[in-house]
């Protein structure tokens, strides 16, 4: 049976092991040339060190976000073109018939299936992180932002939990639908589904965030320069976000903060007083025309913050990982049941 499961599915592995040779090589080539710009341009900056920050990420923009929609997009090609083909390609040709009435059972025809075929592609996704994570970590560095959708999606483990349920749910649409490419576009459309929903739908009430109170005057501009040019340390709290909202007496000034590293999942939030009362007009520094961050300092102000810290990036990691685990092995369980009681 598992000699059988190569023949089968032997060219989709050397496509795919060839395909990770040549991105391996490629990353190897430019992963080297990012860390000797890193060493020499960020690392050792003493001066204007802002503007070599915003010209390293520029220089390389293009490859990181190649390289990083390349994870994202790996399991999905994984579950449409190895899962959901694996049971339906057997069931719209009939050949299913042939090897049941061999001496092998069902639950074993599909143990077999989906441990050759599920572990290879999980191998493959989890080569292919490893190798990207590498690679991009002096940008993920320069970026501070690991826990943005996009780069939390490429990096790390979980992108192997992805893989293992768009297989599963790959071979569920197959079994259920029976024709191979109505399953592959339905795998198709869960795993965008699902790619979307989890960020912005889910992951954010995976833990309870932080709050925090930050101070008018704590809060900097990212990536200023210091006295002299050289550059000023990367900012506890910077603002990413000054709008004045309403009209004068009425008017309100609303502060978006970021913090690098943390995910701040507040957004922007209204400028408080000392007894957390949100100030209007002449009150704070809404509808003055000199500058906010000045009158930031002068002030005693603060905006409420609601963030996640960044020590907390492995455990959401993690989290979604088992998440994501979890769903494959109901998935495959569910597929067990169907393939045995349902069907025929």
């Amino acid at each position: 049976m598992i000699w059988l499961t190569w023949r089968q599915y032997r060219v989709q592995t050397l496509v795919a092991l060839g395909a990770l040779v040549l991105v391996a090589v490629a990353l190897l080539i430019t992963g080297v040339q990012i860390r000797d710009t890193y060493d020499s341009n960020i690392a050792g900056c003493v001066t204007d060190c802002g503007s070599a920050r915003n010209a390293f990420v520029t220089r390389y923009d293009v490859l990181y976000g190649f390289a990083t929609g390349l994870v994202i997009v790996v399991p999905g090609v994984i579950g449409v073109f190895w899962g959901a083909p694996l049971i339906a390609r057997e069931l719209e040709t009939g050949t299913h018939r042939l090897i049941w009435n061999q001496s092998i059972t069902r639950t074993r025809w599909l143990a077999v299936k989906l441990a050759a075929v599920g572990l290879a592609a999980v191998a493959v996704t989890g080569l292919l992180s490893l190798m990207v994570t590498w690679w991009a970590s002096p940008l993920d560095e320069v970026h501070s932002d690991r826990f943005s959708p996009v780069v939390f999606d490429g990096r790390g483990i979980v992108p192997l939990a992805y893989a293992a349920f768009a297989f599963t749910a790959g071979v569920c649409a197959g079994l259920l639908i029976r024709r191979t490419v109505p399953a592959m576009a339905a795998t198709l459309t869960v795993f965008v589904a699902v790619q979307v929903l989890m960020p912005f739908a889910v992951r954010p009430h995976l833990m309870a965030p932080e709050r925090f109170e930050v101070a008018l005057g704590a809060i900097t501009v990212p990536g200023g320069e210091g006295e002299g040019g050289s550059v000023a340390p990367r900012p506890e709290w910077a603002a990413t976000d000054i709008l004045l909202s309403g009209d004068g007496a009425d008017a309100r000034l609303v502060v978006g903060v970021s913090k690098p590293g943390a995910w701040v999942v507040s957004g922007t939030g209204p400028v408080l007083d000392s007894a957390d009362r949100p100030v209007r007009g002449a009150e704070g520094c809404a509808g003055r025309d000199i500058d906010a961050l000045k009158c930031f300092a002068e002030s005693d102000l603060h905006v409420e913050v609601a963030y996640q810290p960044a020590d907390r990036y492995w455990t959401f990691q993690w989290i979604e990982t088992a998440v994501f685990v979890v769903l494959a092995g109901l998935l495959t369980g569910f597929c067990a049941w169907w393939l045995r009681r349902r069907l025929n």
